[in-house]
């Protein structure tokens, strides 16, 4: 691991709730920093790290994040993608989100076709790729065992969502949520950051559209090598998700 992870010394202690008192650019990169040393979850600290020890033999020669993932992507995005949870061997090694693993090659592939990202291959955190007004996030930052994080871990994880859907709010139009397990703790961190969610609270469904107070809720099939090896969500499923939610956030998408 990098000089400093897993050490209880030099990491925070964990989540402190509510609205971080940032504002701006700076205050988007401050929540980042806060987020990286947060140990709030023992049994999530425990996994992240004993996997940046152990690491897989296919990365055995590289060095392992192994803390939780900041989200990725510009201070003033008007686009916000919420995912699951950092995985193993993706981005618990390379340090960003849905970098480094199958489910990220099939998400910046597909954000790249459509003009948001600025190539659609993500390796490494240093491998200079950019996001146009799009930014990603989890609302779980550690990687968890089986990739199942609890509900008890999730709502821990809810008030890092909501100061970051604070942060963004100036700019943010639209949020595209991929998988059940990221809309339940989407729904929440939104209405804490001051939306209001209809009740009873919408159902998701691969396509489903949410008009809340000035942004729009999409939901899309997670990129799971599930989904995608099965078919359930297709390379040209998750484009036109992309381009319908990048026109409500009043992004050019191309076609």
């Amino acid at each position: 691991m990098r000089s400093g992870d897993g050490d209880g010394g030099r990491e925070g202690g964990g989540v402190d709730g509510g609205h971080t008192g940032f504002g701006g650019g700076s205050g988007l990169d401050a929540l980042d920093a806060r987020i990286t040393g947060c140990r709030a979850c023992p049994r999530l600290v425990a996994w992240r790290e004993e996997v940046a020890r152990t690491k897989r033999a296919a990365f055995a020669d590289q060095e392992y994040w192994g803390r939780p993932v900041p989200g990725f992507g510009p201070s003033d995005a008007a686009l916000l993608i919420v995912g699951l949870a950092p995985a193993a061997h993706g981005a618990n090694r390379t340090g960003r989100m849905f970098t480094g693993d199958r489910s990220g090659d099939v998400l910046y592939a597909a954000l790249h076709e459509v003009g948001l990202a600025s190539r659609g291959t993500a390796v490494g955190a240093d491998d200079g790729l950019e996001l146009h007004g799009v930014r990603i996030t989890s609302p779980v930052h550690c990687a968890p065992p089986a990739n199942k994080p609890t509900p008890e871990e999730r709502d821990t994880c809810r008030p890092w969502l909501v100061s970051e859907l604070e942060l963004l709010r100036p700019t943010l139009r639209a949020v595209l949520v991929l998988g059940a397990f990221g809309w339940q703790a989407a729904l929440p961190a939104l209405a804490a950051a001051g939306w209001r969610v209809p009740r009873p609270r919408p159902v998701f469904g691969h396509g489903t559209r949410v008009p809340l107070d000035g942004l729009d809720l999409f939901g899309c099939f997670h990129v799971s090598q599930r989904n995608t090896f099965t078919g359930r969500l297709t390379p040209a499923m998750l484009r036109d998700v992309l381009r319908t939610a990048a026109g409500a956030a009043g992004l050019r998408a191309t076609s």
